[in-house]
C-alpha cells in the first residue's frame, strides 16, 4: 500500500531524478533557439512540490497529494510543467479522502490526472507527454486487474512510459526528421523511474546534479581537468592569471619523430604555465598559458603537423564573465524587490493590466501603454503560475487582462484563472511581444469588457513577428545546416536564414516581412545591440521601405533576441 509517507519519498526522488537530468532533456528541444527549456521547467515544477511537502509528515496520501498539486499549480513553469501540474492535480483529485491506496486505486487517481491534463490542451498532439501518461494508464490499468500491488503496476507504467516514448518520432514527423524524443514525454519517464525507485526499492534518488556530459579519458581527460581546474581559479581571481592566451593544440606526430615531446614540454614551462604534453601513439596535445601562442606553435611544428588549434584570451573572458555576472546579480536584486513590492490589493478600478516580458525598455513600453505591472519573464525565463498569480492580486481592478507574450506561458497563465475569486481574469493569448503591444494598443477605455476582449484577441492576427536570435544548437532545418552560436532569423516563428552579423540578419529579414499592405514596422533592439548597431539597421530598412511605411525604433533592452521585428 501506498501512504502519504511513501507518495511524499516517491515525489521528491522523481524530482530529484528529473533535476540529475534535466540538462539531457533540454537537449532534446527540435528548435535551435534558446528557449524556456523542458528539462528546466519540469524540474522546477516538480520542485516546488517536493520543497512543499520537505517539512511535512502526514501519513494520509490525501493530504500529501493536495499539498504537491496545489505547489506544483503554483510553481508551474512553461507548456511542460503546466501538463506535468495538472497530471498531478489530478491525482490528487482521485486520491481525495483516502489514507492509503494499492496500485489499482492509484492508478485510477492517475486516470483523473491523465483526463485533465488532455482537457486543459486545446487541440492535444500525439506523440506528446500526453502520448506518454496515456499510455502509461493503460498499462498500469491492465496491470491492477491482475495483481494490485503498487510495485506491480507502477512497474507496469514506468515500462509502457518507455515504450511509449520510444513510439514519439512515430506520431510526430518533426521528432524524426530531427531525431530525438519528446523532451515532455522524456522528463515524465524520469520523474516516473524516479518513484519506483522508491516504491520498488526503498530508495530516493539522491539530490546529485549531473552534468550529463560524456567523461573525457586518457589525453582528454589530462588536458580538460587542467583546463577546468585553471578556469575556475581565473574566474575567482584575476591575479592568479599570470599570461593572458589559454593554448591548445593537438599534433600529428610526425612519422620519422626521434624527439621526446618532454623536450616540447620544457621548452613551453620557460614561455608559459599550466603546461600539459600527452601523448598516444599517433597524437601530442598540448595545453599551455602563455603571452606567445605563436612560439608554442612553433615549437608544436617541430614535431609534426598541427591538427587543431584553440587559442584563448583569459583575461577577456573573466572580464565579461564579472560583466555578466554582475548583471545577473543586478537582475535578480531587482526581481526580488518587484516581488516584495507585489503585495495582494483590494480591486477598486474597473480594468488593469498584467503582461510578461523582459528587458528595461520594454518594460517601459507596456507600462506607457497602460500594464499596472509587468512579470519579468520571456524566452528561456519562463515564469511560474504563481508569478503570474501575484501580480494579477497586485493589481487594483475588477477586470485583470493579462497579456503571456509567449506561447509557452499561457497555459501558466491560464491556471491563474481558477485561484482567483475576487476579480476576473481575462488571458490575451499573445505569443510574441508584438501581439502583445498591439493587443495593449486595441483597448479601448470606453467599451465593455467583452468587446475589448474580442477587439484585443483579434488584433493578434494583425501583426507579424520577426526575430533575430542565436543558434542554441547544432540543428538542421531543410537543407539548411545550423551550426550553435550562428545567427539566425525567424518569420513568425519561422526558421528562414542565418548570417554571421545580427544587422544584416534584421535587414534581410525586414525585406522579406514587408508586403506593400504593410503600413507600421517597429524595430525593437536587444542588450548584446549597441545603439550604433540599431541605427544602422533602422537606416538600411528605411532605405528599403521609408518612403511607404512608417517605421519606428525602440531600446528594448531584451534578452535572447538581437531584434524583434513588429510589422503591421
Amino acid at each position: 500500500m501506498i501512504n502519504g509517507s511513501g507518495y511524499k519519498n516517491a515525489l521528491i526522488s522523481g524530482a530529484n531524478n528529473i533535476t540529475s537530468h534535466k540538462q539531457e532533456i533540454n537537449a532534446l528541444n527540435i528548435f535551435p533557439v534558446p528557449d524556456g527549456d523542458t528539462g528546466t521547467n519540469m524540474s522546477m515544477t516538480i520542485n516546488a512540490a517536493a520543497a512543499a511537502l520537505e517539512n511535512t509528515d502526514t501519513k494520509d496520501i490525501s493530504e500529501a497529494a493536495s499539498i504537491a498539486a496545489s505547489a506544483m499549480l503554483k510553481g508551474a513553469r512553461g507548456n511542460s510543467g503546466v501538463i506535468l501540474s495538472l497530471l498531478f492535480r489530478g491525482i490528487a483529485n482521485g486520491l481525495k479522502g483516502r489514507s492509503e491506496v494499492d496500485g489499482k486505486t492509484f492508478v485510477s487517481a492517475f486516470h483523473v490526472g491523465v483526463e485533465m491534463a488532455y482537457k486543459a490542451v486545446m487541440n492535444p498532439t500525439e506523440g506528446t507527454i500526453l502520448t506518454v501518461a496515456r499510455m502509461a494508464f493503460d498499462a498500469g490499468r491492465a496491470a491492477a486487474e491482475i495483481d494490485s500491488d503498487p510495485v506491480v503496476v507502477f512497474n507496469s507504467m514506468c515500462s509502457a512510459a518507455h515504450d511509449a516514448l520510444d513510439k514519439t518520432p512515430e506520431m510526430l514527423p518533426v521528432l524524426k526528421r530531427a531525431g530525438v524524443v519528446d523532451a515532455g514525454g522524456m522528463g515524465l519517464c524520469v520523474i516516473l523511474d524516479g518513484m519506483l525507485s522508491l516504491f520498488r526499492d526503498g530508495e530516493i534518488v539522491p539530490a546529485v546534479e549531473e552534468t550529463n556530459e560524456t567523461p573525457a579519458t586518457g589525453i582528454e581527460a589530462q588536458i580538460d581537468a587542467s583546463k577546468e581546474f585553471f578556469k575556475n581559479a581565473a574566474a575567482e581571481y584575476d591575479a592568479v592569471i599570470n599570461f593572458t592566451y589559454c593554448t591548445e593544440f593537438i599534433i600529428g606526430k610526425a612519422e620519422d619523430l626521434s624527439k621526446s615531446p618532454l623536450e616540447l614540454r620544457s621548452y613551453l614551462e620557460t614561455i608559459g604555465d599550466c603546461v600539459v604534453v600527452a601523448e598516444d601513439d599517433d597524437i601530442i596535445k598540448v595545453h599551455v598559458h602563455t603571452e606567445n601562442p605563436g612560439n608554442a606553435l612553433e615549437a608544436g611544428l617541430t614535431f609534426g603537423q598541427l591538427l587543431t588549434v584553440k587559442i584563448e584570451n583569459m583575461k577577456e573572458q573573466h572580464r565579461k564573465a564579472a560583466e555578466q555576472y554582475e548583471k545577473e546579480k543586478a537582475a535578480a536584486e531587482a526581481a526580488q524587490r518587484k516581488k516584495q513590492e507585489l503585495q495582494p490589493v483590494a480591486p477598486e478600478k474597473e480594468t488593469g493590466f498584467v503582461a510578461v516580458a523582459s528587458g528595461e525598455g520594454l518594460v517601459g513600453v507596456f507600462k506607457d501603454l497602460g500594464c499596472d505591472h509587468v512579470v519579468s519573464g520571456g524566452q528561456s525565463m519562463n515564469p511560474s503560475t504563481e508569478d503570474i498569480y501575484e501580480a494579477v492580486m497586485a493589481t487594483p481592478a475588477k477586470t485583470v487582462f493579462v497579456l503571456p507574450n509567449n506561447k509557452n506561458i499561457i497555459l501558466a497563465a491560464e491556471q491563474v484563472i481558477p485561484l482567483v475569486s475576487d476579480r476576473e481574469v481575462i488571458i490575451i493569448p499573445s505569443k510574441t511581444i508584438p501581439q502583445g503591444l498591439v493587443a495593449m494598443l486595441s483597448y479601448a477605455a470606453d467599451s465593455t469588457t467583452d468587446l475589448n476582449k474580442e477587439f484585443m484577441t483579434s488584433a493578434l492576427g494583425n501583426v507579424s513577428t520577426g526575430q533575430v536570435t542565436y543558434a542554441a544548437r547544432n540543428s538542421e532545418f531543410g537543407m539548411t545546416k545550423i551550426k550553435e552560436g550562428d545567427i539566425i532569423a525567424l518569420n513568425n516563428g519561422k526558421l528562414t536564414g542565418k548570417e554571421k552579423d545580427p544587422v544584416k540578419a534584421v535587414v534581410k529579414l525586414a525585406k522579406e516581412m514587408v508586403t506593400r499592405d504593410t503600413s507600421y514596422v517597429s524595430i525593437i533592439y536587444g542588450n548584446d545591440i549597441t545603439e550604433e548597431q540599431a541605427n544602422t539597421a533602422m537606416e538600411k530598412i528605411e532605405e528599403k521601405f521609408g518612403g511607404s511605411v512608417e517605421i519606428s525604433l525602440i531600446d528594448g533592452g531584451q534578452p535572447i533576441y538581437y531584434f524583434i521585428l513588429s510589422v503591421e
